[in-house]
């Protein structure tokens, strides 16, 4: 179930949380995308055999920026070099904002068949504070304005843990996305990462996160909610309607290999990582001038790869096999860990059943610290 996954650069506006790699300036979008193009050509060949593509995954950014005439180039060049399954799960992110009736055609046309809006929130206050482009008008109608023009794979983004007097803003945000009816959203806790605005206030003190009780029982609310609705947790951010998961993102989660196009994006053949240069202008001067592709590899030890099995599996729903984990990293957690693997069931964390270690809803609130302390040093596992 191999797949792509290409990161589109650009955004109208800096939103005060975000710490991916993008630019404002726009000037650069066509001679990127004909970069994205040519990195396609020199790395068709990354993920080895040439069984269909199952997913493809527009991220950034914000690849709604593209033009249908971009998107239609990077299409044809992703036919012309790999077969792509008829089932094949086709992604684009969108700001609420571009999401015109126009738009919509041009990427039904296009071949896209899931969208992920970043809504974030309902409530145009918080919008305004996280800098975000749209208004809270837009993030209903663009919802349905996608599912009038035939968008039934739709993914919502919403962001908990916002600093506000109580609870009420983050239940109502909940109640408008289950009457939107879409069969996925992603909630994701407000980070404060350096560099971003919002970094920047807190070192000056202008600006103040909300306590970690506050974030903690926002996730709560947002479980019991989730639940309520029908709606299963499949990984810890990640909620769809039965059968809707994310199959791109589920890969992930599952050591899927694929190939990442486009500046800052990482790349995985099953062994080890890639990561593109995140420099627009350097990138776009290497590969088309060059016919280089900058990347940096990361080659991956058995204890990299044993902490990366932890740290994603524990995400899941399914759970870190302790057999698998066993056979194919050299990993004996109930033997070595038999004592903090106790500590994690006998505190309501963690259980064990059919030697599957799952994390509670309590746990996963402590999934980090969790994943950190089970993780391997090199003495350790190899």
């Amino acid at each position: 179930m191999a797949g792509i996954y290409l990161h589109i650069p650009f955004c109208k506006q800096a939103c005060h949380y975000c710490d991916f790699h993008f630019s404002t300036s726009l000037g650069l979008k066509s001679r990127l995308v004909d970069a994205i193009v040519r990195e396609l050509e020199l790395r068709h060949d990354y993920l080895g055999n040439k069984a269909p593509l199952e997913t493809i995954y527009f991220g950034g950014g914000t690849p709604s920026l593209l033009s249908a005439a971009e998107l239609g180039h990077v299409f044809e060049a992703i036919h012309g070099h790999f077969v792509v399954s008829p089932q094949a799960e086709i992604t684009l992110e969108a700001n609420p904002d571009d999401l015109s009736a126009t738009k919509l055609r041009e990427l039904a046309a296009a071949g896209i068949n899931r969208l992920s809006i970043g809504l974030q929130s309902f409530y145009e206050p918080h919008l305004r504070m996280m800098n975000r482009a749209h208004t809270a008008e837009e993030s209903t109608t663009a919802v349905r304005r996608a599912q009038d023009a035939g968008f039934e794979n739709i993914s919502i983004d919403l962001i908990y843990g916002v600093p506000a007097p109580g609870h009420h803003i983050w239940e109502a945000d909940l109640a408008n996305a289950f009457a939107l009816g879409v069969p996925h959203v992603s909630a994701y806790a407000l980070t404060i990462e350096p560099g971003t605005a919002f970094g920047h206030r807190l070192q000056k003190g202008t600006f103040k996160a909300a306590p970690d009780e506050f974030v903690a029982t926002q996730f709560e609310l947002l479980l019991v909610a989730m639940r309520g609705h029908g709606y299963g947790q499949y990984e810890i951010s990640n909620f769809c309607q039965p059968g809707r998961e994310s199959r791109h993102n589920g890969n992930y989660w599952r050591g899927v290999p694929y190939l990442g196009l486009g500046p800052s994006a990482h790349s995985y053949d099953g062994q080890n990582r890639q990561f593109t240069l995140a420099n627009n202008p350097q990138y776009v001067a290497a590969v088309l001038e060059r016919g280089e592709v900058p990347v940096t590899i990361d080659v991956l030890t058995a204890t990299d790869r044993a902490n990366e099995y932890l740290l994603t599996t524990l995400r899941t729903a399914r759970g870190c096999d302790l057999v698998h984990l066993r056979t194919h990293h050299g990993l004996d957690l109930p033997g070595t860990r038999a004592d903090y693997l106790a500590g994690l069931q006998a505190n309501g964390w963690a259980t064990i059943q059919g030697q599957v270690l799952t994390l509670t809803d309590a746990g996963k609130l402590l999934a980090d610290h969790i994943t950190l302390e089970l993780f391997q040093s090199p003495a350790v596992a190899e």
